[in-house]
């Protein structure tokens, strides 16, 4: 596993995104909530895995209990991030929210607390005042947002007076459009980009997962006009994995953590997923084979128009 040191911060290059733990929106069930998420962020922890990410609004705090539980007796100290459900972000509120995430988490501290969306009714600096209380109670020890632009998160620093670690976004081959801003920004100031959806919700790398469920039928990465044009870049991942006996998961995740200052998150439906995706942290493509895939990339989002 390699590690990743950014403002203050040190985290595994590859996290565990857990927005599938205790919601119904992946259509896993009771089981997979009770016994298969506990066991996946345990053996992510036994390998290496640092950063456990969740949300409050996953599963109305279920994520957040089951990685608490999970935690309880680990292997190894985890980095934990989770997410503020921003409907009202004014400073008791965030407050309230982050207490209850942290209970929830069963952690001294929040490691990074985020801010899961824009909020453009409330002015970033009352937003940003209920961040700095949050730092100030030693609630959290980071915050960051999620979703934002570079100009939203630079305002967010403006306003809060002090860094704001990171910004989590939809990040992957199939949407490479962070690369071109976010994370430039985050290199040149000791920032981070946290990846979420790194493999396109799993159309990157095949027909994904035909159970029916709420994220896969409404979820835009799932639309038709979304995955239809996908041909031409599996090819190229499919290329490139056939050169180093990888899968093609582990090549879209490797060509993800090549660029600096950047971490990703995928999911994990069984300990064996999450195991095979450990394996990207410690995969190198050459330089040609970055480039060959970052073009086939940028040519996609070029046609789409994002």
């Amino acid at each position: 596993m390699r590690y990743l040191d950014v403002g203050g911060a040190r985290m595994s290059v590859i996290g565990l995104g857990t927005w599938q733990f205790g919601t119904p929106d992946w259509g896993y069930g009771t089981e997979y909530a009770t016994r298969v998420a506990p066991a996946i962020v345990r053996r992510a922890l036994e390998l290496g895995v640092t950063l456990i990410d969740t949300a409050e609004v996953y599963g109305d705090g279920a994520s957040e209990r089951i990685v608490g539980a999970a935690l309880r007796d680990a292997p190894r100290d985890a980095f934990v991030a989770t997410k503020l459900n921003p409907i009202l972000p004014i400073p008791p509120l965030v407050v309230r929210a982050a207490r209850r995430s942290r209970d929830r988490l069963q952690v001294a501290q929040i490691d990074l607390y985020q801010v899961h969306w824009p909020n453009p009714f409330v002015p970033v600096a009352v937003q940003a005042r209920g961040l700095r209380r949050v730092l100030d109670l030693g609630i959290a020890r980071h915050v960051g947002v999620s979703n934002h632009s570079l100009g939203r998160w630079q305002a967010m620093e403006r306003a809060l007076g002090s860094p704001v670690l990171s910004n989590q976004v939809e990040l992957s081959l199939a949407r490479p459009r962070a690369l071109q801003d976010l994370v430039p920004y985050a290199v040149a100031n000791d920032r981070l980009v946290i990846a979420y959806s790194p493999l396109g919700q799993g159309r990157l790398i095949g027909p994904g997962n035909p159970r029916p469920n709420f994220a896969r039928r409404f979820g835009r990465v799932f639309g038709a006009a979304s995955t239809g044009d996908l041909g031409p870049l599996r090819q190229i991942i499919g290329e490139v994995a056939a050169a180093h006996e990888a899968t093609l998961a582990q090549v879209s995740l490797a060509w993800l953590l090549a660029n600096p200052n950047v971490v990703a998150i995928p999911g994990a439906h069984s300990v064996a997923q999450l195991e095979s995706n450990v394996v990207a942290a410690d995969l190198e493509l050459t330089p040609e084979e970055r480039n060959r895939l970052s073009d086939a990339a940028f040519d996609l989002a070029a046609r789409r128009g994002r």
